[in-house]
């Protein structure tokens, strides 16, 4: 196996950061690494945002719901879809409203995301750790306060990175015979790599360092899953915030 799938196959999400911050060339090459990544048409819908000042980076833990690691983190990206700069470029030629639907908002979404992805990649064959921070989706509008966003632009996930002051355990994946379908999706033998990625995720919950998760039952995915989901709409507020920053969901 080549160097590259091995790095890919050893991420795992970093929490606690050494406090020495990331020189401004290697942050520059992990963005440019992330600009080479796909995007739809050339269209390149997507901004990142550094924070690095610690007032800001506490108002954005709070934000999220009190994660320190945003805290600790060096520097912490913002990733937003960006229609904004669209808007602008079409513009410079014609006077035009953006003709918007869910797929342009997909758009950008999806080119923020697998920017963000290559960035990752790029941050970690540096030797720096990450994780994605999706709360800050538990309060958009302050987010875009903070970041003082113009309309048809919003933020996707967070990004903590820096030198790892950590090792865990790599958390397993489900069996590639889970995920992984021939020519149509296949409805049968599920529940059985469901099963099996069960017993795999109660082992590393109760072994993993840092020790086990609590609570009275064994933790397993599937539970988890059920904990996560079971009468509990996640962030429902988001579609009344993306349509009073000018997306149209339709």
């Amino acid at each position: 196996m080549n160097d590259v799938i091995e790095l890919l196959k050893k991420h795992r999400s970093i929490r606690k950061y050494k406090p020495e911050p990331i020189p401004q060339q290697e942050l520059e090459q992990i963005l440019l690494a992330g600009q080479a990544a796909s995007t739809s048409s050339n269209i390149q819908a997507y901004s990142v945002i550094a924070v690095t000042d610690p007032e800001r980076k506490r108002k954005f833990a709070e934000l999220a719901g009190n994660q320190q690691q945003i805290v600790e983190s060096p520097v912490f990206l913002v990733w937003c879809a960006d229609l904004n700069k669209i808007h602008i470029a079409t513009n410079l030629h014609e006077d035009v409203e953006l003709q918007q639907n869910v797929e342009l908002f997909l758009l950008g979404t999806i080119d923020a995301t697998l920017a963000a992805q290559n960035a990752t990649i790029a941050a970690e064959s540096l030797g720096y750790g990450m994780v994605y921070i999706g709360g800050i989706r538990n309060n958009p509008q302050g987010v875009t306060d903070l970041l003082e966003l113009p309309p048809l632009v919003y933020p996707v996930f967070g990004m903590c990175v820096g030198i790892p002051d950590q090792e865990p355990d790599i958390r397993p994946r489900l069996p590639l015979a889970a995920i992984y379908h021939q020519e149509v999706y296949k409805k049968d033998g599920l529940e059985q790599e469901i099963n099996a990625y069960d017993e795999t995720t109660r082992v590393y919950y109760a072994t993993r360092k840092g020790g086990g998760k609590g609570g009275e039952q064994e933790s397993k995915w599937s539970r988890e899953m059920l904990r996560r989901f079971k009468a509990n709409r996640l962030r429902e507020h988001l579609h009344d915030f993306l349509t009073g920053q000018g997306f149209r969901l339709r």
